[in-house]
């Protein structure tokens, strides 16, 4: 590979052909060497800095580590004079090394240097891109050597910049002095040329950009994973790099004929992820089982959603609670003003209580109301941490409170509380700025119920439910308020008995025997869903969002939850805000049959 040090005002007093020719049998072992000498010399030979491989043609791809001389050009090993630095949080590179690595020009005068597009005035340390000042600590002068951040040299030069997961090593790839930049091809292949129909289809993908950059963007035409009609299909696969330059098309065709594998039912309960909905139109049919009802533990639910949607600031439950309770309030502002939603704990007991958070989930602020179920759940199941407040005796403090909620957004929250005593909690709807205590509490109005929605304190909130499976598929209803029945509760504030319809707040723990095997799904039967479960599988714990995009709607669409690993399998379920209600579990049996038709391709590139 021939070497150019660009043009210069006089001869260069060193590195003469013969010694180039010397040196290239041993080009990885002295690429450090002379990226040195070039680095020394380089003031003696022209105001330019002088860059290394400036005759070459197309990109230079430069590998770098924070804090390490070490370095990679085109993939070989090199050494930096420098290293690189992490400063004022900024990744910076020392400029001249890096632009001589690069292949790029670097021109000097008049107390400035100009990197392409960018233009460092050297007395300030500021730079200019494209005529536009950036910010102050992009140029740094240390120990006699220029740094500049990497993504400004980046910009400067159009390269491409990515990093790695640890954010310490990152590949600059940038086109030489006098290059174009080349349009990126795709590339594709598929395991097979001709499949039986429901079979899946293996695609390989490896599109490639002449010059390094990075592939940012593919689009399909054509592709399926599987193919259930006979008949030719084309596929074809165009990308984009991050210079913004896309490929033709490339194409391939695939034949499918013969003996079916698998109907896309089979098929799904084979290769269907997590929260992938799947055709089943049978799925009404199947037999109903009904869990059996075990002893758990005795927790209260506190239950505010009523006024929905409160118009002035005033308590919109209350009731006291010892030991452990959950919590759950589901309120929009109506104020016409910013307000906030607050649970306030006060100490009724003579002596010292603690109130422990276990569990907490959020949706707030939001004025999408179908997302608030399903974003609370899982914050709910994600929860790890806990808080504790230490109340004095008549003491008061916020056990919750929301985020600043604009006038017509809204608050979803779930908490599990555990208490050392007793306590007194109060639901708040406060004008944003108010103070919170419990002076307040005492002047602030009982908000009347707005006659649509439920409030109030219901005494099962975990409901333990056991089942055997036996003949499959089988269903489990959840939710119908028969099979499945509402459970009851008081308002406390009025003293009224009140039915809380769907169970929202209630923890379903379920457990299932007789799993291994098989495939669970969810249906839902009273409309739009969006929602999370928790899964146990032996070692396994999983929180699965259902659906995993979108919302789930008709119950021959059912999504897919898990496919169990153990014989026994737990779910934690908790009806979400703002969906509807029944659901049902299906359950399925997916052992692997004998023949061609058992085989299943696991491999995904």
């Amino acid at each position: 590979m021939g070497v150019s040090f660009g043009r210069h005002t006089r001869p260069m007093p060193v590195a003469t052909l013969p010694v180039l020719r010397l040196l290239a049998p041993h080009r990885r072992r002295t690429r450090s060497v002379w990226v040195a000498l070039t680095l020394l010399l380089a003031p003696l030979a022209l105001p330019a800095f002088a860059p290394v491989y400036a005759a070459s043609v197309g990109a230079a791809q430069l590998t770098i580590t924070t804090d390490q001389t070490a370095a990679y050009l085109n993939g070989e090993s090199t050494k930096l004079l420098n290293s690189p630095r992490l400063i004022g949080g900024r990744t910076m590179l020392p400029l001249r090394e890096t632009v001589a690595l690069l292949g790029q020009s670097l021109n000097v005068g008049n107390g400035q240097l100009q990197l392409g597009k960018l233009v460092i005035d050297t007395r300030t340390n500021r730079a200019s891109l494209a005529g536009q000042l950036q910010p102050e600590g992009n140029v740094v002068s240390t120990a006699g050597v220029l740094y500049l951040t990497a993504r400004l040299i980046a910009d400067a030069l159009n390269a491409n910049m990515s990093v790695d997961d640890t954010g310490r090593t990152l590949t600059l790839t940038a086109l030489r002095d006098g290059g174009n930049p080349l349009a990126p091809q795709a590339r594709f292949s598929t395991d097979k040329n001709v499949y039986a129909p429901g079979e899946r289809v293996i695609f390989t993908d490896y599109p490639f950009d002449p010059d390094g950059s990075d592939i940012v963007s593919r689009r399909w035409t054509g592709r399926q994973e599987v193919y259930f009609q006979p008949g030719t299909y084309t596929v074809g696969l165009q990308v984009t790099n991050a210079r913004g330059l896309q490929s033709t098309p490339f194409t391939r065709t695939i034949r499918v004929e013969g003996i079916s594998i698998d109907s896309p039912l089979t098929y799904a309960l084979k290769y269907a992820d997590p929260g992938e909905a799947f055709p089943d139109p049978a799925v009404l049919n199947y037999p109903a089982v009904t869990p059996q009802a075990v002893s758990g533990p005795s927790i209260p639910l506190l239950f505010s959603d009523s006024p929905e949607a409160p118009t002035q600031s005033g308590v919109l439950y209350q009731d006291s609670v010892v030991g452990r309770a959950r919590l759950l309030a589901y309120h929009l502002n109506a104020l016409g003003k910013p307000a906030r939603l607050y649970v306030l704990a006060r100490n009724t007991e003579s002596r010292p209580v603690e109130v422990r958070t276990e569990r907490l989930g959020e949706t707030a602020p939001t004025r999408i109301e179908g997302l608030l179920g399903q974003v609370t759940l899982l914050d709910y199941f994600a929860h790890t941490g806990s808080q504790t407040l230490t109340l004095a005796p008549g003491q008061s403090a916020a056990a919750y409170a929301s985020p600043t909620l604009s006038p017509g957004s809204g608050v979803n929250v779930m908490q599990d509380l555990v208490t050392t005593g007793r306590v007194e909690l109060t639901f708040l709807m406060l004008e944003d700025g108010l103070p919170v205590s419990g002076q307040l509490v005492q002047q602030l109005p009982y908000l009347p119920s707005d006659g649509r929605h439920v409030r109030g304190t219901f005494p099962e909130a975990v409901r333990s439910l056991r089942v055997n499976l036996v003949s499959l598929p089988a269903r489990i209803v959840i939710g119908d308020g028969m099979v499945d029945p509402a459970i009851t509760g008081t308002d406390m504030l009025t003293g009224q008995s009140v039915r809380l319809l769907g169970n929202y707040g209630v923890l379903y723990d379920l457990e299932v025997n007789g799993a291994s095997g098989t495939a669970v799904a969810f249906s839902p039967r009273g409309g739009l869903y969006r929602g999370a479960m928790n899964v146990t599988d032996g070692p396994l714990v999983q929180t699965i969002k259902l659906p995993r995009t979108g919302t789930a709607l008709a119950p021959d669409q059912p999504v897919l939850l898990w496919r169990p690993q153990t014989d026994r399998l737990n779910i934690d379920f908790v009806p979400a805000s703002g969906s509807n209600l029944p659901i049902s579990l299906v359950f399925y049996r997916t052992r692997v049959q004998s023949g061609f038709g058992g085989i299943i391709k696991n491999y995904q590139p």
